[in-house]
């Protein structure tokens, strides 16, 4: 790859082995060599600038878990060297709570949880990034209810006037990435089928996934068929249902040995004003962060259908961000 070190046979192995030897291979300090100076790195949690604070969220994480690893389930990616690489990485992360921290004291417990990070990269480097963990599967496994979890964050962080803001569009920055991703058909399909149920059309769902589809979403849990999908898009949009969708970033990607498959990051901006998966509306503007990946097979009414889908929001956002506007 031009710009980048010999040793990395492709960008997949770029990206997952730099995750290993930054967090497996306790190399903090290349930090500051694999991620520019000025890097923006967006959470639905919110945003910081350069390396710094991500080396301090780093050691805070491994002080408070560490035994985690980071097994890489997918790069789905686009782009060029010479221009920029964008990579959407699914990741599988154990974790062991071992220590007290962010998460409250430590409990013993070990965890499971998903990732997806979009990581612009050019010249051995990233140097924009997209973030999402599943903080609502980590605290349900420690055994703690999110939107309570949220008040006490909130708390903890010295109440609404003080504690750190969720991001949010206007607290945004450039970071240098302005590629829109791809063409592939398979981005397009799935931003398709992603824009059509945010447009209420839940009934698209027998045609565009398998009828064995497994799932797996925000807050750990693990599903099967259609009921799943239904479950988990409804329940979300219900939520807000008269919130704008768009989609930020899209890429298809076929070949690698695997299944055709799909990356799509997108966002909901809007009021929390109906019942759903947030409980009663409160009527709070809300910024919703959302990654999706999904894998298509040969079953389906047009010769194809989704056969696994991963979907990540930050619950603990969400809920931070109704209960600051409704303490």
């Amino acid at each position: 790859m031009h710009g980048f070190d010999s040793r990395w046979k492709d960008f997949p192995d770029y990206i997952i082995g730099i995750t290993k030897e930054i967090w497996e291979g306790r190399g903090i300090g290349t930090l500051n060599h694999y991620y520019t100076d000025d890097i923006p790195v967006r959470s639905p949690m919110g945003i910081s600038i350069g390396n710094t604070p991500v080396m301090a969220a780093t050691m805070a994480t491994l002080r408070e878990f560490p035994d985690r690893t980071l097994y890489g389930e997918d790069v789905i990616w686009s782009g060029t060297p010479e221009t920029a690489l964008l990579s959407s990485h699914r990741i599988v992360s154990t974790a062991t709570h071992s220590h007290d921290g962010l998460f409250g004291k430590a409990t013993g417990k070990k965890l499971t949880y998903r990732i997806i990070a979009d990581c612009a990269a050019k010249d051995n480097a990233i140097f924009d990034e997209w973030l999402i963990r599943d903080y609502g599967g980590i605290v349900r496994q420690l055994g703690h209810e999110p939107r309570k979890f949220a008040k006490k964050l909130i708390k903890a962080e010295g109440g609404v006037d003080k504690c750190a803001k969720p991001f949010t569009p206007e607290i945004d920055v450039d970071g240098g990435y302005h590629s829109r991703g791809n063409d592939n058909e398979w981005g397009k399909k799935y931003a398709s089928t992603l824009s059509r149920m945010m447009a209420n059309e839940f009934n698209i769902i027998p045609d565009h996934y398998d009828r064995a589809v497994l799932t797996e979403y925000a807050g750990s849990q693990t599903g099967i068929s259609h009921g799943s999908v239904n479950d988990f898009w409804m329940g979300l949009r219900s939520s807000f249902p008269n919130a704008d969708f768009k989609i930020h970033h899209q890429i298809g990607l076929d070949g690698d040995m695997l299944s055709p498959r799909a990356a799509i990051r997108w966002s909901l901006d809007g009021k929390h004003d109906g019942w759903g998966s947030f409980g009663k509306p409160t009527g709070a503007d809300i910024h919703v962060m959302g990654m999706c990946h999904a894998e298509y097979g040969p079953f389906g009414n047009d010769g194809s259908s989704i056969r696994r889908e991963y979907a990540l929001y930050d619950e603990i956002a969400i809920w931070k961000q109704i209960l600051m506007q409704n303490n």
